[in-house]
């Protein structure tokens, strides 16, 4: 068994559309590797700095998020178990391991699918896009334009 930590630059494309972690910024690693009978069994946590904006009313969100990681790295050459498909299953190449496939796993699956500042934050206005927070009367006059015709008959000033 071998223990691993370190700070590596995150890759690409690590988030979903609202929320993600910064291409090049610090990943935590905390890991335990072991030498078991199928491969190698990798556990532990990884921490990165999540950014990015809230789903309603637009304004910056930055966190630090803590995932769980764990995967077996089968050896080459390792039967495939009936249970998995041959490609789902991970592979020790060359006597490397290739981390970056089991982080982005772990870590955008652990994302909000629709990040919020706060679970009770108002958003925006459809209309004119104020924000609501700083507005707490703010709205608009809708009026159905089926009934618009009506409405023209109701002021007074109306010439006959």
């Amino acid at each position: 068994m071998r223990t691993l930590t370190e700070h590596v630059p995150a890759p690409s494309d690590l988030g979903v559309a609202l929320i993600g972690v910064q291409e090049g910024s610090d990943i935590e690693l905390d890991l335990r590797l072991e030498a078991v009978h199928e491969g190698i069994l990798v556990s532990g946590t990884a921490v990165a700095e999540v950014t990015g904006e809230c789903g309603r009313c637009l304004d910056p969100l930055a966190y630090d998020l803590e995932v769980n990681v764990q995967e077996l790295f089968f050896y080459e050459g390792a039967l495939p178990s009936d249970e998995e498909d041959d490609e789902e299953q991970r592979r020790v190449e060359h006597d490397l391991i290739d981390l970056e496939p089991v982080l982005r796993d772990a870590v955008v699956t652990m994302l909000p699918f629709q990040p919020v500042c706060r679970e009770d934050c108002q958003g925006l206005c459809s209309e004119c896009g104020a924000r609501l927070e700083d507005e707490p009367g703010h709205h608009h006059e809708v009026v159905d334009p089926r009934w618009a015709a009506l409405a023209d008959l109701a002021k007074p000033d109306r010439q006959n």
